[in-house]
């Protein structure tokens, strides 16, 4: 099992908390950005910057992890090695046109009902459902 950190990227506009998925490279199927740990840098700090790289967001990063989920990462064509992401959230203050990944995935802000559905993973989409940046909380394990 390998640790990746994955950022939650938020906005709340008119009231309404909204969630920016982008779409894997391989499969082009809906998540969140996320990679594996970085030299020198928090777990959250790592997140932003995955954030960065393939949603080109420019926010903040919590270091409140929001809970943890489980997934298989595809390596190659037949392989794949299993994953725990841990959570974290940022608030996304803009988005940059020009990012690392802008060419290989896509971006879309989506209700948090909307975000839960797209996903593939169910940790995932309870974390995403259950999330609201007006409420402090400590990490939640869903199992």
């Amino acid at each position: 099992m390998r640790t990746q950190f994955a950022a939650l990227c938020y906005r709340v506009k008119d009231g309404k908390v909204r969630v920016l998925l982008v779409t894997s490279r391989g499969s082009k199927r809906w998540i969140v950005p996320k990679g594996w740990p970085m030299d020198a840098r928090t777990p959250a700090a790592a997140a932003l910057q995955e954030a960065w790289e393939e949603a080109g967001v420019i926010g903040s990063a919590e270091d409140r992890c929001l809970g943890v989920y489980t997934y298989a990462k595809e390596i190659g064509a037949d392989s794949d090695v299993p994953c725990l992401a841990m959570l974290y959230p940022v608030l996304v203050k803009s988005l940059s046109s020009q990012y690392p990944e802008s060419e290989q995935r896509r971006r879309k802000w989506m209700s948090r009902k909307k975000a839960a559905r797209q996903v593939s993973e169910p940790e995932l989409a309870r974390l995403i459902l259950d999330f609201d940046p007006r409420v402090a909380s400590g990490l939640k394990v869903v199992s």
